[in-house]
Order: C-alpha cells, then structure tokens, then sequence
C-alpha cells in the first residue's frame, strides 16, 4: 500500500525514478512500465538517460496507481478513465467508499450480489 503523499512537501524540481517508486512503495520496474502503458507519463530524461519526474508527473502516477492497484482497474480501464476527466474525477477525488468503514461497504456489496443472483435466476 503506498504511503499518504503529502504533495505541498514535494518541493524539488525533479525526482529520480527511485523516489517515485519509494513514494509508492513499488518497484521502479512498475514506473517504468506504467510509462510505456500510459501516454500521459512522460517524464524528462537527462543527459545520462535518467528520468526526472516532476510534481506533475507524480500526481499523473497517484493517479494510475489509484486506479490499477487501490480500485481494482485493468490497464485498458485505467486508460480509458484517464482519458475522461469526469470519469477519473468520480473514481479518484470523489469515491462515495473512500470514508465508508469496511463492514458498510460489505454489506453493500453482499446486497448487490444478491440482487444480481436473483436477476440471473
């Protein structure tokens, strides 16, 4: 799980692939790869071919890493939820489930599977 990203104390320009992945407690072979799967994550590279990520780029990767690892999408899900900005607003910022205690969301979820088993049968 990653840690809580406190984005007013992010005050450097750029960050190394390395801090990104610690900010998100992931390896930096998932950034990586989550940058040759999502457009939107372009980082700078240096001289050296070192990747810079700006507080731009950390928020666009919070983002990707809501989306795949806490809510559950596939990548051609989260793609296409980056892709509308009223969609990822809803999922991201807003999730009616992110204040609700656990055994809320439970009982919520059995209610809806049971409506859906009648539905079947």
């Amino acid at each position: 799980m990653k840690k809580q990203i406190n984005y007013e104390q992010l005050n450097k320009l750029y960050y190394s692939i390395s801090e990104v992945a610690d900010l998100f407690d992931v390896n930096a072979s998932l950034i990586r790869f989550w940058e040759k799967e999502f457009k939107l994550l372009k980082p700078k590279k240096n001289a050296k071919g070192n990747r810079q990520f700006t507080v731009k780029d950390i928020a666009n990767i919070d983002k990707v890493y809501t989306l795949v690892k806490e809510k559950g999408f596939t990548l051609e899900g989260a793609k296409k939820a980056m892709r509308s900005k009223d969609v990822l607003d809803e999922i991201v910022v807003q999730s009616p489930l992110d204040n609700e205690p656990d055994d809320i969301i439970l009982r919520k979820l059995e209610r809806i599977k049971a409506d859906l088993m009648r539905l079947k049968s």
